[in-house]
């Protein structure tokens, strides 16, 4: 039997927002395993998804870069140690070398891109000189070039959340407004059937054991997990959300008054899936007055 422990039940509450009690029977019940307790948890609730998905646990930026015919450009991801240096002006700058490199060079593994000469000396070299002004590591992390024969756009959203659109037909503002609705709204994928086939078997899951519990016909169910999984798809598609700036108004009609489509999007969110490490200063005080 796997030994139940506080952190894990705390950790299990993060990720649901369910009671420690039911967390704790949950875990008993999967023997330890979180992801299954999760998922346990998730079709007693009815919980659409994890509250920590996304959460932001790391500090840094997001940059953009278009080209000024707007067929080539980038989005990068940089991140520092802290709030305070992800403001930096030296930070910021070296963000925005760093991403007109991607641009310029095609370049977008993060390790090759260290080597691209750009102002007279590699981004490794810049990467260097401002960790030696800063005082902190600053790194790559993630990067994505797009080419179009059509326009790009971009977004950011602050610093912590930018997305670059490649788009066919309509007009400048369209594509911000394409860009601006992908930041708010968060989708997965631009259309359904480029929803990755094992998220969509680990929704149809949840659905049709939720829908098991209500106790009616089999036939029923069946439907009801159908209706389920159509909703979800427009949820999570660009193309079946409704339009942040019309909400009666799907993206996909918007797209077609405007003879335009979407061929591709990137979103970046600065810390997205990294874990931060949370530092006990108080146990640390104890720790040091005990030698």
């Amino acid at each position: 039997m796997a030994e139940i422990t506080a952190k894990l039940v705390g950790e299990l509450r993060e990720l649901t927002g369910m009671g420690m009690m039911e967390c704790k029977k949950a875990l008993v019940e999967a023997n330890g395993d979180i992801k299954a307790a999760e998922e346990a948890l998730r079709i007693k609730s009815g919980n659409k998804a994890s509250k920590l998905a996304g959460r932001t646990a790391a500090e840094g930026t997001v940059a953009a870069f278009i080209s000024a015919d707007k067929k080539h450009g980038a989005l990068i991801e940089v991140n520092c140690e802290t709030d305070f240096v992800g403001k930096d002006a030296n930070f910021l700058a070296f963000a925005a070398l760093a991403v007109k490199a991607v641009a310029e060079s095609n370049v977008t593994d993060v390790e090759a891109l260290a080597n691209v000469t750009v102002d007279g000396a590699t981004v490794e070299e810049h990467r260097k000189a401002v960790i030696s002004k800063l005082a902190e590591n600053i790194t790559l992390r993630r990067a994505v070039r797009y080419e179009t024969t059509g326009q790009l756009a971009a977004y950011l959203h602050g610093s912590k959340i930018g997305v670059l659109v490649a788009l066919q037909g309509g007009d400048e503002q369209l594509g911000k407004d394409i860009a601006m609705h992908i930041a708010a709204s968060k989708p997965v994928c631009v259309s359904k059937d480029q929803v990755p086939a094992e998220l969509l078997e680990s929704e149809r899951k949840i659905y049709t054991a939720q829908a098991a519990e209500s106790g009616k016909p089999a036939d029923i169910v069946a439907k009801m997990v159908e209706g389920r999984v159509t909703k979800y798809l427009a949820e999570v598609t660009l193309l079946g959300q409704p339009f942040v700036k019309n909400p009666d108004q799907t993206v996909e009609k918007l797209l077609a008054e405007n003879s335009a489509k979407v061929d591709a999007f990137t979103m970046f969110v600065v810390g997205e899936g990294i874990e931060k490490k949370v530092v006990d200063y108080a146990a640390e005080v104890a720790a040091a007055a005990k030698v």
